[in-house]
């Protein structure tokens, strides 16, 4: 990316070790994704080009707290910070992981991502005419927000090549917060991330094609269109993983564990029919603001999706993966974000059932392994 999130809090890139031999030890680095009902922690190292996998935890707000990690004031996601400080900090200790170099994902609904067009000019010029024209693009004064921002379209110097920005804006409100849970966990940020972001790198880098990646969370969902690499739009919406269990619970009378544990077994492809039924008329909404992604997307850049990537926990709801692509008619895939590291064979029908989850907390563990 084009600048560092956490610059202007005046946060260094640490240097994990710090001793004269650093160079003969592998570079280690935690990424951690808070989400409403559970928090993904995801611990690599790399050594040379390679990448392992040392650690991987989850822990449940349930399992901790009647209240979920975040709570809804007043309109917008806040963080709880005492108690979202507290479990990562029960995670860490018990998945016994000792580094303190950690990035945060920023959640969607708590950034502001947009693309927008300049005019051509020369690379010294760019920084400061993203700046200039950011407020034409975000609903919170500059001031108030710490920009992200990458080129994805355009050649700088080429007098005759507009330039195409990917712009992301996070309230510096939220920044400090990520550092108030830092803190009180007693873990160094070493920098924070928008989620979407992260996602691109740990399931769509490299892919030289045009990909939608569909992150279905427990709060919202995402939609993000990618292209040869660089993530071009990116749209959330309100469509939850957990108004389908919230749904099945209302039609059969049942607890919210009854709920999820026949929505995860059976899905879409129910024999139940008010199981089925239910979840239909949920999902079908969303495939119609699918399509209209693609079909906009399609009028603006003239280029047709390839594939759709699914991922987050309700991408494996039974029925799913198969109900887009008859719908879509489009390939439909579920990344494994754990593939291309090392890690025991054992390990690899496990991380494969897990890997939609751990797809944000990967993304941007990777990020911190490449700078």
């Amino acid at each position: 990316m084009a600048s560092n999130p956490l610059e202007k809090f005046n946060i260094d890139k640490l240097n994990i070790f710090s001793n004269p031999l650093k160079m003969f030890f592998p570079k280690k680095m935690v990424g951690i994704d808070i989400g409403t009902a559970g928090i993904k922690v995801v611990e690599l190292s790399r050594w040379g080009q390679g990448k392992t996998l040392e650690n991987y935890a989850e822990i449940k707000s349930s399992s901790l707290y009647k209240e979920p990690f975040r709570g809804v004031e007043k309109g917008s996601y806040l963080l709880s910070n005492y108690f979202v400080s507290r479990a990562v900090r029960a995670v860490l200790d018990e998945a016994k992981i000792k580094t303190r170099a950690v990035i945060f994902s920023i959640p969607d609904f708590s950034t502001f991502c947009t693309s927008f067009e300049l005019p051509p000019m020369n690379a010294n010029e760019l920084k400061d005419a993203v700046y200039y024209n950011a407020s034409q693009y975000i609903p919170l004064p500059v001031s108030e927000t710490t920009l992200d921002w990458q080129l994805i379209g355009g050649t700088p110097g080429d007098k005759q090549s507009g330039l195409k920005i990917f712009l992301v804006a996070i309230p510096n409100q939220v920044i400090q917060d990520y550092q108030k849970v830092a803190q009180l966990a007693g873990i160094d940020l070493y920098a924070v991330e928008a989620e979407a972001l992260g996602l691109v790198r740990s399931l769509v880098r490299g892919n030289r094609n045009y990909v939608c990646l569909i992150d279905i969370g427990v709060q919202s969902t995402t939609i993000n269109i990618i292209g040869k690499g660089s993530l071009k739009k990116s749209y959330s919406f309100n469509f939850a993983g957990s108004q389908l269990t919230y749904s099945i619970a209302s039609a059969l009378d049942l607890g919210h564990e009854q709920a999820e544990e026949l929505k995860n077994k059976e899905g879409l492809t129910s024999s139940k029919e008010e199981i089925s039924k239910t979840l239909y008329l949920l999902i079908d909404p969303l495939i119609i603001e699918v399509k209209k992604v693609l079909s906009d997307f399609y009028q603006q850049e003239g280029k047709e999706i390839d594939a759709i990537y699914l991922t987050g926990g309700t991408s494996n709801l039974p029925g799913l993966k198969e109900y887009f692509a008859e719908v879509l008619k489009i390939k439909v895939e579920i990344p494994n974000c754990f593939s291309e590291l090392l890690y025991p064979p054992i390990l690899g029908n496990t991380l494969e059932k897990i890997a939609p989850s751990f797809s944000v907390a990967m993304g941007v563990a990777l990020g911190g392994l490449e700078t």
